[in-house]
């Protein structure tokens, strides 16, 4: 089976490094190393331009949509060493409303599950994770992970507010009422680390260690879980290779070690991965200009089902 690609003419002057969709998938924003950030409205597969976003001083890495309970929100990173964030405060007209500098660039950003309310955590090169939380007095309170990851933070994903086995465990669906805030990281120490928020002590802790990469990992990316009983993890690196994690949950108090399912190698670098709105399908793209789906089989193993070059006219499906 094949898919027709549409090919979008973005109208940006430099190198395009993230494009992502809202909630509702009918506005696309995109950014670039021209320091630009620009809106689209989605009808099908038509895209028209209605806002440019401009405030960074340098390459914008990411761009992220909040959930649309807190208006048409988005928020981006630079290698300007800053966060913004902004809002539709009329129909196209978009406002700053909330800036953070970190020491170095700001390499990735992550919108919380709504459940949290509206916050923000980034990841740096200075080697911190910052987590901005928006008050209700308008202010936002900053928290810090320092020294998150040796010579800097490539990523942050965070975890679904559905604690795992809560569609199947009466005991644990009890616990639901109060998720805890998870995020995983990745970094150029290339270790993939898992950080859980301490209520108790309003901090957030080192959980987990994930150990297999032997470089820079670029991108990390938490599954989206409905409940069942397992976390997943990907990571993608500059060793050319992803691995998925994943943590059985036992009880509703136990869980099993992380193990790790490792995708036969690619040609170059790993840069993003990104799971599918019900979590069973990983979507991969590196420095060899493709990207590709991998879904889990019955028997356990991640095979390809869909292989597509940047500069095909149709997508492959297996």
């Amino acid at each position: 089976m094949t898919s027709t690609l549409a090919t979008i003419d973005t109208q940006h002057e430099d190198m395009i490094h993230d494009c992502q969709l809202n909630y509702y998938s009918n506005k696309l924003a995109t950014c670039s190393s021209d320091r630009t950030i620009k809106i689209f409205d989605v009808d099908n597969s038509n895209l028209t331009p209605v806002a440019e976003l401009k405030g960074h001083d340098g390459p914008v890495w990411q761009v992220a949509w909040a959930h649309p309970k807190f208006g048409s929100v988005l928020a981006s990173c630079s290698y300007d060493r800053r966060v913004i964030v902004w809002k539709e405060t009329a129909t196209n007209q978009w406002t700053k409303v909330y800036e953070f500098d970190h020491d170095s660039s700001v390499n990735s950003i992550a919108f919380a599950p709504h459940e949290f309310g509206l916050v923000l955590a980034a990841a740096s090169s200075d080697s911190s994770i910052s987590i901005l939380t928006y008050k209700s007095d308008n202010s936002w309170d900053v928290q810090k992970i320092p020294q998150a990851h040796a010579i800097g933070v490539n990523a942050v994903s965070w975890a679904p507010a559905v604690i795992p086995g809560a569609l199947l465990n009466a005991a644990t669906q009890q616990q639901q009422a109060t998720p805890q805030k998870t995020l995983v990281s990745g970094g150029c120490d290339s270790l993939v680390k898992i950080w859980k928020y301490s209520e108790s002590e309003n901090a957030w802790k080192l959980d987990e260690t994930l150990q297999h990469h032997n470089d820079w990992v670029r991108d990390v990316a938490r599954s989206p879980n409905i409940g069942l009983p397992h976390s997943t993890i990907a990571s993608a690196s500059q060793d050319g290779f992803v691995v998925i994690w994943t943590q059985d949950t036992t009880s509703a108090s136990a869980t099993t070690g992380w193990t790790k399912k490792v995708l036969p190698k690619f040609p170059d670098v790993v840069w993003r991965v990104s799971w599918s709105i019900t979590g069973n399908i990983l979507a991969v793209s590196g420095g060899d200009n493709k990207v590709t789906l991998w879904k889990e089989s019955l028997d356990g193993e991640w095979k390809c089902i869909s292989d597509l070059e940047e500069g095909d006219t149709q997508a492959t499906h297996q």
